[in-house]
């Protein structure tokens, strides 16, 4: 590595410290800046937003495919519509913001700052449904909300965030159990698919569900250093919102009946989990289904020759290739360390000998040894996008590996408690379902249960690992951001 480029490198802590890497490599790689004059607050910067937008389209393309249509509903919600279902209000108090006057005259209610959106889409869908014809109501939103958080974190938790929530309304409880599912299977195929990151899917405890909902569905990820990231939910809101709205409708019987509703979320903390899962101490590793840049074009000298045989590189690569040219004039060590920094999956060097030989040196930025392969030009059409899909497997697997590797049981409290005290990860123990252990647990260890899991991993019989009643199933514990 060359003096300057290890100088560029080296504004950078090791990841092995995480927590100051990421703030650094996110300001450093212009993804995202402090909004100082509001605590917590960020601007997301072009190259971060790109990101998102590509997350965004992959993920409505699900929706759509699924009959979801996209909709958009009012940012102010006045505070006796919030107070309409007391749990979901009581849940969300400690983080509303309020606007108390407009125009400069003190308002005669207060309007909250939407923190969620269940209480304007329950009192729009009672106007909206009438009739077993009307329904099911599939609405996604994509929109920002606020939470006022004390503790703020790029992504992973900030005063105003950018998500969708999706809102649905049913005949019967089997159809909206069916949505809440299939949404959570959405969910796990995206973040698996498209961020490459594993996710473990289960059922949320009664202390951890959505205020307000039956049942709360998550998808869990593990960060490299060992806490567990909330990556989506897909919440059974049953007939709560139904009652505190009066959304109901006509049945086939002719009776008035409530309707059941859904609603579920994943937001942008998803792009701090691809950061974090993926990056390593040079920078970024972006997935190439969102990567801003999937290749970039290095010229080692702005020269005639170069430039022409530059022009047919890019021509030759499929027109989905998402591909840039640095023709900036800093030094190619000071480019390459820039690029990796940046996470761009694939680099091109082209210089007079690739010129001559009418090929181009390709290097992977997912690999720590950072082999050379030499391609001729007349290759590049199927070469790239065969080495972007092996990429993207790859870092999944990397990253599913990592995640099995920090995955444990645990027989007995102490165990569970040693292994949460030394090196964190998942453990996986048997819990009565008692909220008591729950929260006994939370207090001692400040692991909690993120999740009891679906499938054969959950569906374990034993004991309770706090109290040694019998258990029925298993659940995931570890301590979280």
């Amino acid at each position: 590595m060359s003096v300057e480029s290890k100088s560029f490198v080296e504004e950078l802590p090791p990841k092995s410290d995480l927590s100051e890497w990421y703030v650094r490599l996110i300001l450093r790689a212009e993804i995202a800046d402090y909004f100082e004059p509001v605590g917590g607050m960020m601007v997301i910067r072009p190259y971060g937003y790109t990101m998102w937008e590509h997350m965004v389209r992959l993920l409505d393309e699900r929706f759509k495919a699924t009959g979801h249509t996209n909709a958009y509903f009012p940012l102010f919600v006045p505070e006796s519509l919030l107070k309409k279902e007391a749990e979901h209000v009581e849940g969300f108090a400690p983080e509303v913001a309020w606007v108390t006057e407009a125009g400069g005259e003190k308002l005669q209610e207060r309007l909250a700052i939407r923190p969620t959106s269940e209480s304007v889409v329950g009192m729009m869908y009672s106007k909206w449904v009438q009739s077993w014809r009307d329904l099911p109501v599939l609405i996604n939103l994509w929109n920002s909300v606020v939470r006022w958080e004390k503790r703020t974190r790029f992504f992973l938790r900030t005063t105003e965030f950018l998500w969708q929530e999706g809102h649905t309304a049913h005949r019967d409880e089997a159809d909206a159990l069916a949505e809440v599912l299939r949404i959570l299977d959405i969910y796990a195929d995206f973040v698996e698919t498209d961020l490459a990151i594993p996710v473990i899917k289960g059922v949320k405890s009664a202390a951890e569900k959505f205020a307000g909902a039956d049942t709360t569905y998550t998808i869990e990820a593990l960060m490299p250093d060992g806490l567990a990231l909330q990556s989506g939910t897909s919440h059974h809101l049953g007939q709560n919102f139904a009652r505190a709205f009066n959304i109901t409708f006509q049945d086939l019987d002719g009776e008035r009946k409530h309707v059941w509703t859904t609603s579920w979320g994943l937001s942008t903390r998803t792009v701090g989990a691809m950061i974090m899962v993926h990056g390593d101490d040079s920078g970024l590793i972006l997935p190439p289904h969102v990567a801003p840049y999937q290749v970039v074009i290095l010229p080692v000298r702005d020269e005639p020759p170069v430039r022409a045989f530059v022009e047919e590189v890019r021509a030759a690569l499929p027109p989905t290739v998402r591909a840039t040219v640095d023709w900036s004039d800093k030094r190619l060590g000071w480019k390459r360390s820039e690029w990796e920094l940046k996470g761009v999956p694939l680099r091109l060097e082209v210089g007079a000998r690739e010129v001559a030989a009418r090929r181009v040196d390709m290097v992977r930025r997912d690999d720590p040894q950072r082999q050379r392969q030499s391609v001729p030009c007349g290759e590049l059409a199927e070469a790239i996008p065969s080495t972007l899909e092996t990429i993207q497997r790859d870092l999944l697997a990397r990253a599913r590996a990592a995640m099995e590797a920090n995955t444990r049981l645990a027989d007995s409290y102490e165990q569970l408690k040693q292994t949460i005290e030394t090196r964190r990860g998942f453990v996986l123990a048997g819990w009565c379902g008692d909220p008591a252990c729950e929260a006994a647990i939370k207090a001692e260890t400040g692991a909690t249960v993120r999740c009891i899991p679906l499938g054969d991993l959950g569906n374990v019989p034993g004991r309770c690992v706090y109290d040694g009643k019998p258990s029925s199933r298993r659940a995931v514990f570890a301590r979280a951001y």
